[in-house]
């Protein structure tokens, strides 16, 4: 992986929990290729599911996080309001920077005013893609949102994350559809397939024999009232 990891996607896709859970893994390496680790939350689309939210869980393992000017972690306090402190992780060349790109082509138009952060060869993007949300059902669906993504930020998908869940109703057969439709849509865009994501805890690799490679994600950020 390169320095900075910009992740973006469709709406519902399941970018944030990405984010945090790639971090909550980088967090436990014990021999770190760099010695700091940062989340920027740029999604100032949406104020539901940001990883602003787990703030206090990610700085308990030693990763920053930086969000907007007021540092707020609560929703009622959205606002689009960005600091330029942002611009530490993406300029500390001994960070590593997960960047959270809000949902869509629209969401991610806001990383375009750090555009000078990324013309080189030290980042990548990844598009995530959900074939169990409405918009993206289908891989002609999902394609439309990749090439909108890359048009809208003029930069190249560098690579594509299966992340086809349901929540809690994730089933193994979920997954594997929702492999099937990656690969063809990374053959047909010529863009590698990283890897699937799994729900720890609800699906075991074991149950997705074949699908390789398998991303573990946690639960993140699921608000503890849906399970009650």
């Amino acid at each position: 992986m390169k320095r900075i990891i910009v992740i973006a996607g469709h709406y519902g896709s399941g970018k944030t929990e990405l984010a945090v859970s790639l971090a909550m893994q980088l967090s436990a390496e014990k021999d770190r290729l760099f010695p700091r680790l940062a989340v920027v939350d740029l999604d100032i689309a949406n104020p539901y599911f940001r990883s602003r939210e787990r703030m206090q869980l990610l700085r308990e393992h030693s990763v920053s996080l930086y969000a907007d000017a007021f540092d707020s972690t609560g929703t009622t306090a959205e606002l689009p309001a960005l600091t330029a402190a942002l611009r530490a992780p993406l300029e500390d060349e001994g960070c590593r920077t997960i960047v959270d790109l809000g949902g869509n082509d629209a969401g991610a138009r806001v990383l375009k005013q750090f555009s000078k952060y990324f013309q080189g060869d030290g980042h990548e993007l990844w598009a995530v893609v959900n074939f169990r949300r409405y918009e993206t059902l289908t891989v002609e669906n999902a394609r439309a949102h990749v090439e909108a993504i890359q048009r809208e930020l003029d930069m190249p998908v560098t690579g594509l994350v299966n992340n086809t869940h349901l929540l809690r109703e994730t089933a193994p057969e979920i997954l594997r559809e929702g492999w099937e439709k990656a690969k063809a849509l990374s053959e047909q865009m010529k863009i590698p397939l990283l890897f699937t994501c799994y729900p720890a805890g609800l699906v075991s690799p074991e149950q997705l024999a074949g699908i390789a490679p398998l991303m573990p994600l946690g639960l993140y950020m699921r608000p503890a009232y849906l399970d009650k």
